[in-house]
């Protein structure tokens, strides 16, 4: 079955002013245990914000690092789901799901892909 990764977008300084509501953890909740039993995810979490980061890129030849934050950046990477699904259709509905249990004045985007998954090298 293949596996997708759903990447969860957000603006970082607008994200650090949100406040759940009283039952934002327990829908989660509820609907990460809904995930489990139907086998459907196989790991999810958020990420520690940019400026704990660093960003490294190949050009030319050459290596560079850059320490977070990363202020050029609008929109972020702010967490992950991995999904093992039928299809895409089926990612796509456990995302629209989680996107629409956080509170209405948060910004949150997501972007679903397969992941492309590598032949096992001989031996391995």
């Amino acid at each position: 079955m293949p596996r997708y990764m759903t990447l969860i977008r957000i603006d970082e300084e607008k994200a650090a002013g949100f406040e759940p509501d009283p039952g934002f953890e327990q829908r989660m909740g509820a609907l990460f245990e809904e995930l489990a039993k139907a086998g459907a995810m196989l790991d999810t979490n958020g990420l520690k914000p940019t400026s704990e980061g660093t960003r490294l890129s190949w050009s030319g030849g050459r290596l560079s690092l850059t320490d977070g934050p990363f202020t050029e950046t609008r929109e972020v990477v702010g967490g992950y789901i991995v999904l093992q699904c039928r299809d895409k259709a089926e990612a796509v509905e456990w995302t629209r799901r989680f996107l629409s249990l956080h509170p209405e004045g948060w910004e949150v985007g997501a972007e679903v892909r397969e992941i492309d998954e590598m032949p096992t090298p001989p031996g391995a």
